[in-house]
């Protein structure tokens, strides 16, 4: 079973509750969205998305007209890109986390990015400052499929060399908190 499907792919529907994905460049909001009832009324989404807008308003103490103009304010200006469902993946079968370091020649980051975000296995795709130029993290149900999923990156036109580190235990793994 595939988790991170194509672009155009429908996401499968888990019985867990959903999220929000909330951009790194939300603190640069428009200065009518950073108002303390936006500011509530998405962390009451953050928490729990599945709430009714009436909910929300009740808890938020706004009406519901409010809490809708401001979620579709959100939504226009990026804020909010989607709603989805927060996993368990080792509940799904997916044991392993492994985050994978890579050098790529001739400046090619964007397109080995590119590349390599398409693969089902990768939860997440970085281009970085340091010794490696782009940072992976996957999850692998066996440590064949990891095997497997690195040695098809190096074959990747201009991918010179990976770094592979396998994750022990996860401490945190949160993406819809506002830092």
């Amino acid at each position: 079973m595939s988790l991170k499907p194509s672009s155009n792919a429908k996401v499968p529907h888990f019985s867990q509750s959903p999220t929000l994905t909330v951009p790194e460049s939300s603190i640069d909001m428009e200065p009518s969205m950073s108002d303390d009832v936006t500011a509530r009324v998405l962390d009451e989404y953050i928490q729990d998305s599945r709430q009714s807008i009436r909910e929300v308003a009740r808890k938020v103490g706004v009406s519901s007209g409010t809490v809708a103009s401001r979620l579709k304010e959100m939504e226009v200006a990026g804020v909010i890109r989607r709603y989805s469902a927060v996993l368990d993946y080792e509940k799904l079968g997916y044991e392993l986390t492994a985050i994978t370091e890579i050098t790529v020649s001739d400046g090619k980051m964007i397109e080995v990015g590119e590349a390599i975000a398409k693969l089902s296995q990768t939860t997440g795709v970085y281009n970085v400052t340091g010794d490696a130029d782009i940072m992976i993290v996957g999850k692998f149900r066996t440590r064949k499929e990891l095997s497997d999923f690195t040695k098809m990156i190096l074959t990747i036109p201009h991918v010179l060399r990976t770094k592979t580190h396998l994750v022990l235990n996860t401490m945190k793994e949160d993406f819809s908190s506002i830092p």
